[in-house]
C-alpha cells in the first residue's frame, strides 16, 4: 500500500509541476467562453441579426436558457473532452518514453502494475478536475448572463448529464495510454485521438453512433437527440473499451521488454 501511495504521490507531483496541464486548462477555457458568447448573442436579437454567420452558428446552440446552455456544456465536454482528456493521458504515459525515464521507473522496487494503476488514477483525476473547472466556469458565465429558466430540477438534471458525460469520456481515454506505451511517444496516441474524433462524427451521422464508443458521450449529451437517450448496451460498450485500454496497457508494462529507445 505504501508503494502505491508513493507512486501516486510521484505522479501527482509530476502533474502539479508540469506546465503542460496548465496550458491544456487555458486552452480548454475557450470552450465555456464561446458557449457563453453564443448565449449572449442569442439573448440579444439585434446583435444576432447583425452578427450574420456568427449569429447563425449561435442558433445551433438553441435558445438562450439554462437547459440549452447546460446541454451545450455537456456537448462541449463530450466532443472536446475526447481531444483534451486524450492529450492528458497521452502526456502522462508518453512522457516517460520521450524523456527516457521509463527505465528509471522499472528500477523502482515495486510491481509495474502499481506504476500503471497510479498513472491511470492520476490521469482520471486530472481529467475530472479539468471537467469540474470547465463546468464551474460555465455556470459562473451563465449566472453572469442571467439566463432564464433556472430551477432546481433543471440545474440538477443538467449537472447529472454533465457528470455522466464526463465519466464516459474519461473512460474512453484509456486506450490512448496503450498507444502511448506501444509507440513510445506522443504522435501515435494523438493520431489515434484525432482518428476517433473524426470517426465519431462520421459514424454518428450514419446512424450507428450507439455502437461506436467515441460517439456515445456526444449522443448522451443531446447533440443529436434528447439528452440521455441511449441504451445500456452503449454504456457496456464504453465500459468494455475503458477496461480493454487499461488491461492492454497493463499487459504491455508487465510482459513486454522495456527499452530506453
Amino acid at each position: 500500500m505504501n508503494y502505491f501511495l508513493n507512486a501516486l504521490y510521484a505522479e501527482g507531483l509530476k502533474i502539479r509541476k508540469s506546465k503542460v496541464v496548465w496550458i491544456i486548462m487555458a486552452a480548454f477555457t475557450i470552450a465555456p467562453l464561446m458557449a457563453g458568447f453564443f448565449m449572449f448573442v442569442l439573448k440579444s436579437p439585434e446583435l444576432a441579426k447583425n452578427a450574420g454567420l456568427l449569429g447563425a452558428k449561435a442558433q445551433i446552440a438553441g435558445e438562450a436558457s439554462w437547459p440549452s446552455y447546460l446541454s451545450l456544456l455537456a456537448q462541449i465536454i463530450s466532443v472536446g473532452g475526447i481531444l483534451i482528456f486524450g492529450f492528458v493521458t497521452s502526456w502522462i504515459f508518453g512522457r516517460e518514453y520521450a524523456d527516457k525515464t521509463a527505465k528509471d521507473l522499472l528500477a523502482l522496487p515495486y510491481s509495474r502494475s502499481i506504476i500503471v494503476t497510479a498513472k491511470f488514477l492520476i490521469a482520471m483525476l486530472t481529467n475530472f478536475l479539468l471537467s469540474i473547472y470547465i463546468v464551474c466556469l460555465g455556470i459562473f458565465i451563465g449566472l453572469m448572463l442571467g439566463l432564464p429558466q433556472l430551477s432546481h430540477e433543471i440545474f440538477t438534471q443538467g449537472l447529472y448529464v454533465l457528470l455522466v458525460v464526463t465519466i464516459l469520456t474519461i473512460l474512453l481515454s484509456s486506450p490512448v495510454a496503450f498507444f502511448a506505451c506501444y509507440s513510445g511517444g506522443y504522435l501515435a496516441p494523438l493520431g489515434f485521438v484525432i482518428l476517433t474524433l473524426v470517426l465519431s462524427q462520421i459514424i454518428a451521422a450514419a446512424g450507428f453512433g450507439d455502437f461506436f464508443p467515441w460517439s456515445i458521450p456526444a449522443i448522451y449529451s443531446g447533440i443529436a437527440r434528447e439528452a440521455g437517450a441511449i441504451g445500456w448496451n452503449s454504456f457496456l460498450i464504453i465500459l468494455a473499451t475503458g477496461l480493454i485500454g487499461f488491461l492492454s496497457t497493463l499487459y504491455w508494462w508487465l510482459f513486454t521488454d522495456q527499452h530506453e529507445g
